[in-house]
């Protein structure tokens, strides 16, 4: 293996998060040469790392003659360039493979020092693939938080009734905003944080990534794609559904039908070694048969507003979206992958549906970690 350097705050840094789990606010300096981990770090962060961490070996910035630095009166980047310049120097370091994150500022300043660096993304994203038991235990809380949060929502979609102008609970309109600030209700109760997410209605739904706003009305699709991140693991979930209040079109009633349709057959398909593109190929197939569009069967350059237009899914774990890829590229599966399924039909101006679960991968297969009804109807 060859030497490795990391540097960031492990609050963002998912590669960082990854070897040292403790929400660190503040960029460090994390090493791996031969069998020795080691974290370059501040006097206010050593207990956490030493407690929650012991197997990281830690070097204490007055090792590096900190204070000597600071003395000087040089900025706060010069110090933090020459610190881990020395942190390099003390662990021997000469040649080191980074990952595409890794501050271009700091790795000139290394290399104008003598230090190799070689960046090598599939490296560090392949090594969070298998996730870990702490990973895990985020995972679910993150999951277990969806369910509960949608639980909330739905709630208030059965109390809903029209009023003329859209639907009504309790006498005050039924948005999208509404139904947000009860999910984040529901998710600090769990720990967990999300307030990016997605409850769009009626047309908003056939445009993929709107996050929903306005009023909502009788009989159209409500999308709720929610992606919480566990604050304890840093680890995300990732979950969406789909209702309508009143009474669904045939044609939503149609997507419903082939996307959970896309959904089981190509959760069934889940296993070590299986490519993510072939599961998405599957998925494309039952839609291409149904007379849909998808990315497989579009002509060359078009753009694809109507039908399938993304791909099933990704791997969940410190990133929302992180590997393996489950589209028109793809990746083996491996066991410990987190993965999402999350087939979908739209129509432009209209309205779409879409469905998603997690699933794990397994030695032999795989488990569903979302354990929620699918109905259409609240």
């Amino acid at each position: 293996m060859p030497d490795v350097l990391i540097y960031g705050d492990s609050v963002r840094n998912p590669e960082l998060r990854h070897e040292v789990p403790v929400p660190v606010p503040d960029s460090f300096l994390y090493v791996e040469k031969g069998d020795r981990r080691v974290a370059v770090l501040h006097s206010l962060e050593i207990p956490r790392v030493r407690e929650e961490a012991p197997e990281v070996e830690i070097v204490p910035l007055e090792q590096l003659n900190a204070d000597e630095l600071f003395s000087q009166g040089l900025q706060g980047w010069e110090i933090q360039n020459e610190l881990v310049l020395r942190g390099c120097r003390e662990l021997g370091i000469e040649h080191a493979t980074v990952p595409e994150t890794f501050p271009v500022g700091l790795a000139d300043h290394l290399r104008a020092n003598g230090i190799e660096l070689v960046v090598d993304r599939d490296l560090f994203d392949n090594r969070r693939r298998a996730k870990n038991e702490t990973e895990l235990r985020g995972i679910r809380n993150a999951q277990k938080a969806c369910e509960a949060a949608l639980d909330a929502s739905r709630e208030l979609l059965r109390r809903a009734q029209p009023n003329g102008a859209g639907l009504e609970v309790d006498g005050e309109p039924l948005t999208s905003e509404r139904l947000k600030r009860v999910i984040e209700g529901v998710f600090a109760d769990h720990e967990v944080e999300g307030s990016d997410m997605i409850v769009a209605h009626g047309p908003q739904t056939a445009v993929g990534h709107n996050m929903g706003s306005g009023q909502i009305l009788p009989n159209e699709p409500i999308v709720f794609d929610l992606f919480p991140k566990d604050k304890a693991t840093g680890c995300y979930a990732d979950m969406t559904r789909t209702y309508v209040v009143g009474e669904p079109t045939d044609e939503v009633k149609e997507w419903y039908r082939l996307v959970k349709q896309a959904l089981e057959s190509s959760t069934a398909g889940v296993k070590p070694g299986v490519n993510g593109r072939a599961l998405y190929e599957g998925v494309c197939e039952i839609f291409h048969d149904a007379g849909y569009k998808t990315q497989l069967n579009k002509d060359p350059g078009e753009v694809l507003e109507d039908g399938f237009f993304h791909g099933l899914g990704h791997g969940v774990g410190l990133e929302v979206h992180e590997l393996p890829n489950m589209g028109r590229t793809g990746q083996d599966l491996v066991p410990g992958d987190v993965i999402t399924i999350e087939p979908g039909l739209y129509r432009s101006g209209y309205g779409g549906l879409r469905l998603e679960d997690l699933v794990l991968v397994t030695k032999d297969g795989y488990e569903v970690i979302t354990d929620y009804p699918y109905d259409l109807t609240p």
